[in-house]
């Protein structure tokens, strides 16, 4: 058993609150255990100059995590002036992984912009916030698709993501913050719906690892994965 009582192959509780804001055109608030990520998606009728009168969409994403987000405050980075590393990562992370799943075409020429901010991190930050991006993303899309502005929705798939790793030599799926931080092995896993790899960043932090631990560590990602799509459907029939 896990620190959490989980059995290594169980996410941590999962609820994901699609409509969170009234403002917004999608958005979700997602919790992985004690993991809160508020995402929130724009739509503007413009797109970077490098794709403008080419007929093709774009979409980005932000990511901030709040200075009490964390045990200890961490200072907004708008105050160092500038983005830390760790979080232009991140939010090209999202970025990358919503793209894997939007017809750029049939989105035309505008931009969806997913904002993602931490309210509270317990690990898989960058994991909750692709799950929940995207279910604020298909939500915004939706309402272009109602209101005519689409002929049809440019999604392709769905896209979630989930952290696996080996702890105390066993892989786990879904790592805590205790874990992760203690883990021998640490992957952030990206996939769509119908199972293609948008991105598998693994890292061994403590001690290498084999082709038969790495396999482990994919078949886990595919069961949490499998079972967050369930959940991104389940928010979107919420959101009709």
């Amino acid at each position: 058993m896990r620190i959490d009582q989980r059995e290594p192959d169980q996410l941590r509780p999962v609820r994901i609150e699609p409509g969170y804001l009234l403002t917004a055109e999608g958005s979700a608030m997602v919790t992985f255990g004690n993991t809160r990520v508020l995402c929130a998606a724009t739509v503007e009728e413009t797109v970077p100059p490098f794709l403008r009168n080419q007929g093709k969409g774009w979409v980005t994403a932000e990511y901030s995590m709040l200075p009490r987000a964390t045990a200890a405050r961490t200072p907004r980075e708008v105050n160092k002036g500038r983005q830390s590393g760790r979080t232009l990562e991140i939010q090209r992370l999202i970025g990358r992984s919503l793209r894997a799943v939007v017809n750029m075409e049939a989105l035309g020429e505008r931009s969806v912009i997913v904002d993602c901010d931490v309210i509270q991190a317990d690990g898989g930050t960058r994991t909750a916030s692709i799950t929940g991006a995207y279910v604020a993303m298909a939500i915004a899309l939706k309402q272009l698709t109602g209101y005519g502005q689409l002929k049809k929705s440019p999604l392709r798939d769905h896209v979630a993501a989930i952290s696996v790793g080996i702890v105390g030599r066993v892989p786990m799926l879904d790592l805590c913050y205790e874990e992760d931080s203690q883990a021998e092995v640490d992957a952030n896993v990206v996939l769509t719906g119908s199972g293609q790899f948008v991105e598998f960043q693994a890292t061994a932090e403590r001690n290498s690892f084999d082709d038969e631990q790495m396999g482990q560590l994919v078949r886990l990602a595919r069961k949490g994965v499998k079972e967050l799509v369930e959940l991104q459907k389940q928010a979107l029939e919420e959101a009709r």
